[in-house]
C-alpha cells in the first residue's frame, strides 16, 4: 500500500506547482495511443458535413440533407453510452475491432445508396448503423488518460489537451471533408470518412498497453459489485443536461452562420466566421490546461456556464459580421472551460470500470444537442427571420444552466464512489507526493 497521505487537497501542495503540458507530453506511454488516437477520430468530424455535401448533391434538398445527417447523430447519440459500456467491460479493442468494420460498411452503404438516388427512407435506413457504430475514440483516449494519470492534478491539463484536441479535428475535419466533395467528387468526403475510420481504429486498437484492463477492475476488492450504469451516478445526470446545452451551441452555430452569411452574399466567410468560434474554443482551452486552478472543478463549471449562456444569448442580436464574429469569439472561449470542467469531474464521480460509459454518455449529449439544434435553427431559418436560429444555442444553454445550479450539489461525490474509485480524485499519486 501506498504511504500515509493527508487529507490537504493535491492542488494545495508544493509538487507539482504547474502541471503543464510538457509534463503531461512526458506521461509515460502517452504518445502511443496520442498519435493513433488523433488519426482515428478525425473522421468523426468530417461525418455530418460530409453526408450533407452528399445528399445535398444527389437530392438537391438542403432539408433532406440536414435530415440524414440528423439520423446519423441521433442514432450515435444513443447507442454511443452502450458502447463505452461494452468497452467497459469487455475492453476498448473488443468493441473497437468489430465497430469500426461496421462504421465502414455502413458509411459506403450509405453512399452507394445516394449515388444512385434512392428514395430518402433508405437514406435514413442506412444513415442509423452508420451513426450508431461511429467509434468513440475521444471518450476511449480519456479513459486511457485517467488509468496513466490516477489522481494526478494533471488531471484537467489531460482534459483540457483534449478539449483542444477535439477542437482540432472539428477544425481540419470539415476543412477536409468540404475540400474533398468539392474538388473530386461529392461522395469523396464519406469515402475517405470510413477509410480513415478503418485505418485509424485498427491502429488505435493495436495499442493494447496502454487501454484500461478490464481484469484490473475485476479483480479490485471493491468492485465486486454488480456492474451499475455511469447513468446512475446524479452527477452524471446532472452533467448530461449541460453538454446538451453545448451541443445546441454547436449545432445552432453551424446553420445559422451558413444562413447570415448567405443573406450577406458572403457565403465564403462561412469558414471564417466558424474558425473564428473554434478559435477562441482552442485558445480557451489551452490555457485552461496551463492554469493551476485553486477553485475546485464543480465552481468552475458553475461560472463558465454562466459565460457561456450569457454571451450565447446575445448572438440573435448581432446583425454585422464584426459584431458576430466577436460574440462568437466569445461563446468559443467560454465553451472549453465548460467540457474541460464536466470531463474532469467524471473522474471523482464515476468508478473507474464505468468511465468510457460516462464519457460517452457526455460526447453523445453533445451530437444529441447538435443533432436537434441543426434541424430546429434551419426551421427558424426557413420559418422566421434571418438569424432566427441563433435563438437555439439560447434555449439550449439557460435551461441548462438552470439545471446546473439548481442541483449542482450533485457534483460533490459521494464516499461510496471515491471508495468503488479507489480514492480517484482525493488521493494523490506516489509520484506526486
Amino acid at each position: 500500500m501506498e504511504s500515509t497521505v493527508t487529507t490537504e487537497p493535491a492542488e494545495q501542495r508544493q509538487a507539482p506547482p504547474r502541471p503543464g503540458y510538457g509534463q503531461l507530453l512526458r506521461t509515460r506511454g502517452a504518445w502511443t495511443f496520442l498519435v493513433p488516437g488523433f488519426a482515428a477520430r478525425q473522421p468523426f468530424a468530417m461525418l455530418t458535413i460530409s453526408i450533407v455535401l452528399l445528399v445535398r448533391h444527389t437530392t438537391g434538398s438542403y432539408g433532406a440533407a440536414g435530415a440524414a445527417a440528423a439520423v446519423t447523430g441521433v442514432s450515435m447519440a444513443l447507442c454511443a453510452p452502450y458502447g463505452g459500456r461494452l468497452a467497459d467491460r469487455y475492453g476498448q479493442r473488443a468493441v473497437l475491432l468489430p465497430g469500426v468494420v461496421v462504421h465502414a460498411v455502413a458509411a459506403l452503404g450509405l453512399t452507394a445508396l445516394a449515388l444512385s438516388h434512392a428514395p430518402l427512407w433508405a437514406l435514413f435506413a442506412a444513415a442509423v448503423p452508420t451513426g450508431a457504430s461511429v467509434p468513440q475514440v475521444g471518450p476511449m483516449v480519456r479513459a486511457r488518460w485517467g488509468v496513466r494519470l490516477q489522481g494526478s492534478p494533471l488531471m484537467s491539463t489531460a482534459a483540457a489537451f483534449e478539449s483542444v484536441t477535439d477542437e482540432l479535428t472539428f477544425v481540419v475535419g470539415p476543412l477536409l471533408a468540404t475540400a474533398l466533395c468539392t474538388t473530386v467528387t461529392p461522395s469523396a468526403g464519406l469515402v475517405t470518412e470510413a477509410l480513415l475510420t478503418l485505418v485509424g481504429g485498427l491502429l488505435f486498437a493495436a495499442q493494447r498497453g496502454t487501454q484500461p484492463s478490464v481484469d484490473a477492475h475485476a479483480a479490485d476488492e471493491h468492485a465486486r459489485v454488480p456492474h451499475t450504469s455511469a447513468l446512475r451516478v446524479p452527477g452524471v445526470r446532472v452533467l448530461i443536461v449541460t453538454f446538451l446545452g453545448i451541443g445546441a451551441v454547436f449545432g445552432g452555430m453551424q446553420v445559422s452562420l451558413a444562413a447570415f452569411t448567405e443573406s450577406i452574399g458572403e457565403p465564403g466567410l462561412n469558414g471564417v466566421l466558424y474558425g473564428v468560434f473554434a478559435a477562441g474554443n482552442m485558445l480557451s482551452g489551452f490555457v485552461c490546461g496551463a492554469i493551476a486552478w485553486r477553485a475546485s472543478p464543480r465552481r468552475r463549471l458553475a461560472v463558465g456556464y454562466a459565460g457561456l449562456a450569457l454571451t450565447a444569448s446575445a448572438l440573435w442580436t448581432a446583425h454585422s459580421l464584426p459584431l458576430l464574429a466577436g460574440l462568437g469569439l466569445l461563446v468559443g472561449v467560454c465553451i472549453a472551460p465548460a467540457l474541460i470542467t464536466g470531463y474532469t469531474l467524471v473522474e471523482s464521480l464515476v468508478p473507474a470500470g464505468a468511465r468510457t460509459e460516462a464519457f460517452t454518455w457526455l460526447t453523445g449529449a453533445v451530437a444529441l444537442g447538435q443533432a436537434a439544434a441543426v434541424t430546429v435553427a434551419g426551421q427558424l431559418e426557413d420559418r422566421l427571420w434571418g438569424g432566427a436560429g441563433f435563438l437555439v444555442p439560447m434555449a439550449g444553454t439557460v435551461p441548462a444552466l438552470a439545471t446546473l445550479l439548481l442541483l449542482r450539489s450533485r457534483l460533490v461525490p459521494r464516499p461510496l464512489n471515491r471508495t468503488v474509485a479507489r480514492g480517484v480524485g482525493h488521493r494523490a499519486p506516489v509520484a506526486v507526493d
